[in-house]
């Protein structure tokens, strides 16, 4: 449990100032990439399979005029600036956790993993918009396993992810220990997301006693009837478990012909089988991303929800938007 405790006196080195004198957006991460020993801060971790590090990403905007002309007459959401990573600052990981806070008062952590075909550079852009869209800032941790960031490489990122599943499992052990029980909530996109339940799955056989947060799953890739088989034994271990689904989805559609059996993801499973899981269908959103799988970054209702779970523990009933359309499952409408 304790992987992470390797602690050091020294405080984390302060972060670079953007040119309009503000301090640049970012998260803290926890990686197993390797380091590649270049100076880009884009290219700072690779692909390959390393170590356990942690430390601070930092991003700015430039921002364009003409993108947002642009982006008023696009079908889907095109951002008016261009994010990039200005500076990756590693730090011990007990100076990271540190960071999260651990006062009785203060809000305990979530945890992110990102999905299939994602680098080190965009997934710390897109973590930082999903803390910002959730309203998470000061409590999100982000961690990043070594995906190849290829659109080809698929089953070399299922077997990546499939590696980093113990050193995720230690990560949320380490939490629980540091910030008590109930108090560290988990949320995982698409691959990410199985990785997740795996996790959780062997923390559930090795420590039944164990009390985790809330769980939040983004357009998981993961067969739907593996996980209704798998949901007894990690249901008991969490305090709730909510899955986002829509029928716009295309990449769980590929998903599903090369696997073929349906995803956990994706519409029109009879999630009445899922008992003691909330199932929030985003199909009536509008269609901000070209394949439908990112509605997490780029559809800021999305966030708004997730926010109204993790920070103010509300129920499907009590949030904003929210209709019910069956037992557990529920529709998430546009914001008027």
């Amino acid at each position: 449990m304790m992987l992470l405790a390797a602690a050091a006196l020294a405080s984390p080195p302060a972060p670079v100032r953007a040119e309009d004198g503000l301090a640049p957006r970012g998260v803290p991460y926890l990686t197993n990439r390797n380091r590649t020993g270049e100076s880009d801060p884009a290219f700072v971790y690779g692909d390959a399979r390393g170590t356990l590090e942690a430390g601070y990403c930092d991003i700015t905007e430039e921002r364009f005029d003409l993108l947002a002309t642009v982006a008023e007459a696009a079908p889907f959401r095109i951002p008016d600036g261009v994010l990039q990573v200005e500076n990756v600052r590693p730090a011990p990981i007990e100076d990271v956790l540190s960071s999260l806070g651990t006062g009785e008062g203060e809000a305990a952590p979530v945890l992110y993993i990102h999905g299939f075909y994602l680098d080190f550079d965009r997934g710390c852009i897109r973590a930082t918009e999903l803390q910002e869209s959730a309203g998470l800032e000061g409590r999100f941790l982000w961690f990043s396993w070594p995906s190849d960031g290829s659109l080809f490489n698929y089953t070399h990122d299922e077997a990546d992810l499939s590696w980093s599943v113990p050193d995720l499992t230690e990560i949320i052990l380490t939490l629980v220990d540091r910030f008590g029980a109930g108090r560290v909530s988990l949320a995982g996109h698409s691959l990410g997301a199985r990785g997740l339940v795996l996790a959780i799955q062997d923390i559930a056989a090795r420590h039944p006693d164990v009390e985790l947060g809330d769980v939040v799953l983004l357009a998981p890739d993961m067969d739907f009837d593996i996980f209704a088989r798998l949901l007894p034994r990690i249901r008991p271990v969490v305090r709730s478990i909510t899955i986002y689904v829509a029928d716009t989805d295309q990449p769980l559609a590929l998903s599903e012909t090369v696997h073929g059996y349906p995803r956990l993801g994706q519409t029109g499973n009879d999630v009445t089988r899922l008992e003691g899981v909330e199932v929030i269908d985003l199909s009536d959103l509008e269609v901000r991303s070209p394949m439908g799988h990112l509605y997490h970054v780029y559809n800021p209702e999305v966030g708004a929800d997730m926010g109204q779970l993790l920070n103010e523990g509300l129920a499907p009933a009590s949030r904003r938007n929210v209709v019910q359309a069956g037992p557990n499952l529920w529709r998430l409408l546009r914001a008027e």
